[in-house]
Formats: C-alpha cells, sequence, structure tokens
C-alpha cells in the first residue's frame, strides 16, 4: 500500500494519490509492514511517531518525493512579537502549545551534564539560526560578545531569555535580535521534543529516506540514561536513515541510544551514592538481563545524510546502535555555540560501537569529530576525512576550553578493542586521544598528534590511596555478539602501526601555551608533536613475552607482569617535518631532508586535498597488510576481522583503488604528479 501525504492539499483526505493526507502522523498511525508513505514539498510542524514497524523482508518506508523539499520540525513560528525597548521584544506563548512537554521550563540535565551551564531544552531561531540563551533581563538587554567560548562569536549578541506567567498560564520569551523586526523575520521557537521518532520500543525495519528534519528540544543523551534524539529508531533493529539533512536539535539530531531504564536512568545525578562508571557497568549488565541481543537490536544504516548544528551530538548511541553502518556522511559544526558541555560531545559519540562500520564520512569542525567510549569491539573506522576538529578557531586556543583536553578528530576511550583506524585523512592539530588498548592503525595521513597514552584510565579519585579503587574496569564481549565476556582496566598499548604517514604541521602559538598547561593531566598529556613516540613506554613484544619466561602460576615471585603496559607493533611508517617514531619501530623512515605540507580547500561543495608527501616517497618498506598480520586483540581475544568474521585485506586505497603488492603508505594506492584527491 502507498500513502500520499501533502501539507498543501485542500482538505485532510484519506491518503490516496488524488486525495493525500495532510499530515504524515496520519500515515504513521495506520502504516504496516510492505506499506510506503509519500511526501509532497512542504513545511510539516508535528511530531511523527509510527505505531508500526515493518520487518526485514517488508520495510515500512517514508519517501520525501522530492529530496530534502518535506521538512519535519519541531519549531513553530512566533508572529505576535512586540517591541520593550530598544532592540528587545517580547512573545507570550499560552502554554496549551506545548501539552505536556514544555521545553520552557524543562533544563538540559543528566549524568555528565556541566551543571555550570543553565539551559532550556527549547530554542529561539532567526532565519534558521539559533539565539543564545541568557539567564537575566539585564543580559538581554546588554548583551556581551562571548570570544570565549563559541566558535561564532559574531552571532552571541543575539539572545533570549525566558520565564513563566503563572497568572496567564504563559511561557513569556524576551529576545534580542540586534535590530531585526521579528515579524518580518523567519522567528522559530521549538515546541516538540522529537521529530520523527517511535515512542515505543521495538517498531523496526523502517526507512526515513530524503527528509529535512530540524530544531527539536531534544534532552541530554549520556550513556547512562534514556537517549533520545531528533530522530532515532527507540530500541530497535534495521532502520535506514538515508539522504536527509539533520539538523539543530538542541542535543542530538539521531540516536541510535539505549532505552529506559526506570531504576537506573541518570542515577548518579540523580542519587550520586554510586559514581557514574559503576552506574554505567549497571546499565549494561541489565540490557544484558532485559534482551540486548544481535537478534533483537541494532544493525542500523545511516547513509549520504548532511548532520550539522546540534548542540551536544550529530549522532549518539549507547547499546542501540550495535552492528550498525554509518556511511558517507557529512557531519559539521556540532556543539559550535558551547552553550552546552559535558562529557558527551561530538560529532559522533558511541558508547558500545560492537562490529560497527564508520565509512567515508566527513567530519569537520566539531567539537570532537567522533568519540568512541568504551566497547569499541570490532569496529572499523574507514575512508573518512577529518579536520578542523581542534579549537578550529584561533582565539579559542584559552584555558577556558581546556574542560578534558582541546577536542580531536577521534577519541577512543577505555576499549579494549579490535578497534581498526584504516585508510583515513586526519589533519586537525590532535588526530587521536588514546587513552585504550587494541587498536590497528593501517594506511593512514596523520597530519596531528596522538595523545593521553597512558592517561586518562582512571576515574577521579582525589587521594592516591583511593586510585587502585577507582581504576575504570570497562567489559568485553563474545566476539560479534552482545553477550559478555569479562571486565577489565586497561593496560595500554596493544596497538598495531603499519604503512602510515605522519607529517608534523606548524603548530598554532596558542597550542604551545595549552600544551604546557595540559602536561600534568590525569586525562591528557597535552602532546601536540605528531608520530607514534608516544607509545615509546610500550615494550616489543619480544620484550614483553620475556616477563613471562618459566613458572607464573601460585607461588611464583611477585611481579606486575599482568598489569605492565602491553607491546606495540610498527611497521612501514613515514616521518616528516620532525614527527617522530617510537623507539620499538623496526626501520622507520624518517625524511629530515624534505618538508612536507598539504592543503584542503572546498569551492561548491566539493574539497580538495593535496599534498607532497608523496614526492618523497620513492618505494614501499612494508607489504600488503591483513587480518593475519594484525592478529587479535588481547584482552577479546578477537581477530582485526570484518563483522561476519571473514579476513580483512587491506589491498585497496581510500577510494577503493588497487593497491600493489609493495603498497605506498598512506591511505592513497597511487598518486601522479600535482596530485589532489577530491571528496
Amino acid at each position: 500500500m502507498i500513502y500520499y501525504v501533502d501539507i498543501n492539499a485542500a482538505t485532510c483526505g484519506s491518503g490516496t494519490k488524488e486525495n493525500p493526507f495532510k499530515q504524515i502522523n496520519e500515515a504513521a498511525r495506520i502504516a504496516k509492514p510492505g506499506d510506503e508513505i509519500i511526501v509532497a514539498p512542504g513545511v510539516y510542524r508535528e511530531y511523527v511517531n509510527p505505531v508500526n514497524g515493518g520487518t526485514e523482508d517488508k520495510r515500512i518506508t517514508y519517501r520525501s518525493a522530492e529530496y530534502r523539499k518535506a521538512v519535519i520540525t519541531g519549531a513553530e513560528e512566533i508572529k505576535n512579537w512586540k517591541k520593550v525597548k530598544g532592540q528587545v521584544w517580547v512573545a507570550r506563548i499560552p502554554n496549551g502549545i506545548f501539552g505536556s512537554y514544555n521545553p520552557y521550563t524543562v533544563k538540559v540535565a543528566g549524568d555528565w551534564f556541566n551543571v555550570n551551564f543553565v539551559a532550556h531544552t527549547g530554542e529561539v531561531f532567526l532565519n534558521n539560526k539559533s539565539l543564545y540563551e541568557v539567564t537575566t533581563m539585564e543580559a538581554v538587554e546588554k548583551p556581551v560578545e562571548d570570544n570565549i567560548k563559541s566558535w561564532d562569536k559574531e552571532f552571541t549578541k543575539h539572545v533570549w531569555y525566558t520565564e513563566q506567567d503563572e497568572k496567564t498560564d504563559e511561557t513569556v520569551i524576551y529576545a534580542n535580535f540586534q535590530g531585526k523586526d521579528p515579524n518580518k523575520e523567519n522567528v522559530e521557537i521549538t515546541v516538540r521534543e522529537n521529530c520523527f521518532y517511535p515512542s515505543e520500543e521495538g517498531r523496526g525495519y523502517i526507512t526515513l529516506s530524503g527528509f529535512t528534519v530540524c530544531k527539536a528540544a531534544t534532552q541530554w543523551a549520556p550513556p547512562t540514561a534514556y537517549q533520545e534524539g531528533m530522530i532515532g529508531p527507540h530500541w530497535s533493529k534495521g532502520w535506514i536513515i538515508e539522504d536527509c539533512e539533520v539538523s539543530h536539535s538542541k542535543c542530538s539530531g539521531i540516536s541510535l541510544g539505549k532505552y529506559k531504564q526506570p531504576n537506573n536512568d541518570n542515577k548518579w545525578s540523580k542519587l550520586k551514592f554510586k559514581d557514574g562508571t559503576q552506574t554505567e557497568r549497571d546499565n549494561i549488565c541489565q540490557a544484558q538481563i532485559e534482551g540486548w541481543t544481535k537478534e533483537r537490536i541494532g544493525s542500523h544504516i545511516i547513509r549520504r545524510c548532511d548532520i550539522h548544528d546540534c548542540g551536544q551530538t550529530g549522532i549518539v548511541g549507547h547499546l542501540g546502535g550495535v552492528f550498525s553502518i554509518i556511511e558517507d556522511n557529512h557531519i559539521h559544526n556540532i556543539n559550535n555555540k558551547q552553550n552546552l558541555a559535558g562529557a558527551e560531545i561530538g560529532g559522533i559519540k558511541m558508547h558500545a560501537a560492537i562490529d560497527v562500520i564508520i565509512r567515508r564520512n566527513h567530519f569537520h569542525h566539531c567539537t570532537r569529530g567522533l568519540w568512541l567510549d568504551w566497547q569499541a569491539q570490532g569496529t572499523r573506522v574507514s575512508q573518512n576525512l577529518f579536520h578542523d576538529n581542534t579549537l578550529a578557531r584561533d582565539y579559542l586556543l584559552r584555558p577556558e576550553n581546556l574542560d578534558l583536553s582541546c577536542g580531536e578528530d577521534i577519541f577512543i576511550e577505555v576499549s579494549h578493542g579490535p578497534t581498526l583506524l584504516d585508510n583515513n585523512i586526519f589533519l586537525s592539530d590532535a588526530n587521536l586521544k588514546l587513552p585504550t588498548q587494541g587498536l590497528a592503525m593501517v594506511h593512514n595521513f596523520f597530519a596531528g598528534s596522538w595523545t593521553a597514552v597512558g592517561h586518562g584510565v582512571l576515574n577521579g579519585a582525589l587521594t592516591e590511596k583511593r586510585q587502585n579503587q577507582a581504576v575504570r574496569y570497562t567489559p568485553y564481549h563474545v566476539p560479534h555478539r552482545t553477550e559478555i565476556m569479562g571486565f577489565m582496566s586497561i593496560l595500554h598499548g596493544d596497538c598495531r602501526i603499519y604503512n602510515n604517514i605522519f607529517m608534523q604541521q606548524p603548530m598554532r602559538p596558542g597550542l604551545k601555551k595549552l600544551s604546557k598547561m595540559m602536561s600534568d593531566n590525569e586525562w591528557t598529556d597535552g602532546n601536540f608533536i605528531a608520530g607514534t613516540h608516544t607509545y615509546d613506554m610500550c615494550p616489543t613484544y619480544e620484550e614483553w613475552v620475556k616477563q613471562f619466561d618459566g613458572y607464573c602460576g601460585l607461588g611464583s615471585a611477585p611481579s606486575d607482569r599482568y598489569y605492565n603496559p602491553l607491546p606495540v607493533w610498527a611497521k612501514g611508517n613515514w616521518y616528516f617535518n620532525g614527527a617522530k617514531p617510537t623507539k620499538n619501530e623496526k626501520n622507520p623512515v624518517v625524511d629530515k631532508t624534505n618538508t612536507v605540507t598539504y592543503s584542503l580547500e572546498e569551492k561548491n561543495g566539493k574539497w580538495t586535498f593535496k599534498t607532497n608527501a608523496y614526492d618523497f616517497i620513492k618505494e614501499s618498506n612494508c607489504g600488503i597488510i591483513s587480518t593475519e598480520v594484525l592478529g587479535e586483540a588481547f584482552e577479546s581475544e578477537q581477530k582485526f576481522e570484518n563483522p561476519d568474521g571473514s579476513e580483512i585485506v587491506f589491498n585497496t586505497d581510500i577510494f577503493g583503488n588497487k593497491r600493489d603488492v609493495n603498497p605506498l603508505p598512506g591511505p592513497f594506492a597511487s598518486v601522479k604528479k600535482n596530485f589532489k584527491a577530491e571528496f
């Protein structure tokens, strides 16, 4: 059955082509497996709540009739603004429009949210750009430019403030539009929590194709809470979200996240007595008991979407995103307002990204590109382009913006792996943050540093006496499954580094100052020197295995052998401009003569990458890498392999071109004079 929807239809019809529905939700109430809903161009100011899911062989498909011309929004236009004085206007909104959820009384809150920030889940928009919330009327009357945190300081004088009029049961919003008349401009406020999101769990096998989805009053989405998004499958299986533009969610754009556990929902911030790390372990084990399995949850696809200007994440997920594919997306300008802060922010932030493939995406101008936290087991990050994810404006390089670090392209945190990064281009000042183990980096181009190796695995106990109790134990799983095999602390190392190019780019003056400030920090080492030298703390395999000579069982001499850093393997890497190899690499190529440069330019939506690195690389010094060469991650005892258990041979490059038997290092199989790559 095909249903048709057209907001511009003369009357509310029956869903036929000749007599379409006016609202998408009319079709969503009755669609059954195998049905398709075709939505005509227009702005649909509604919450779409799919009542039914499809099946693996009979999906329910929601399709925009014209590419991104059907807009689902959680916002309403406001045209009753009255001038107060100067540049300040006021609007009074009857609270009936909000139903049971008023975004102007609900504040952003939850585990790992920085409570020093006061923010409501609602937002005010001027011509599709969100204003900055302030907490006093005086700040509306006399706004001050934020030249410390916001990545868009020029717009920070556009502000709003809200209060409730209990006598009239109205939400009152005061706003400063910097000279613009809001009744003549496009001014909207968010009134709905979600845009396309089932209220019930288990509505799987739905496709959302070709829509623009924007402006929802979503709540903070930490791993220890119910994780909602503007769009999301709500704890189900087999969704496809494709060809959509997703933007301006207060917190998260798309959620592949956790269901609600009423007994363990933001338990750390609500009850306080158990630390968040412990409640997260509780969450995972409870989910295992309550049906978190490969057969029921995950296996989603997000592809060819433009995801931008969300406050917390473009994509978020804990547990619910397992076995998913995230490919060919443009993810950018996430958390740039800096009106939200906490430990759950990034272009993508995923916990338990088990067998998740993240490929051919473009991440840029996010306060962190990709954050893989806990259980990045079987996760593969391949053929992506990362840049400008480390405090991309020079005026941001100041101590107030350090938080846990300066931001980087990828943060992999306290996971046992195997986690594979191959055929990527990393161009931010800090490429990888690595308080983790069980890694392989193969055929990448690194123009920035690796940081936090040997750091970031404790849990913040104040005294040295209590640090042993504060070690973060995280789970590992049956290979290619969700069932938990065990828990262990992070030993560091267990890393394989083959056929990469490392170059040191000029260090911005502000970074030099911040580097010194971060050097004595449990969470990072403040390193901005490119290369693999941060793994000097780790042994070679031969050194490591020698610790186990002789008898090691009960009664053997006391030893740290089971808690020392794990070995690192490195071969075939090239280092330029002062990038430094690890002392354990055999025969690294360190070019101290030539200067490598790169450029990345955007024109008409196309990005062109150029480098002269290959002018100086005349031959390979390492062969084709494969699963057999990489071996298996130490703790999980799982190979670096495909989700179906088959072998990976790294004989194709970032564009899928075939490599020679003696391949060039880096992400490109072959290069010509005046080399350039287009994305």
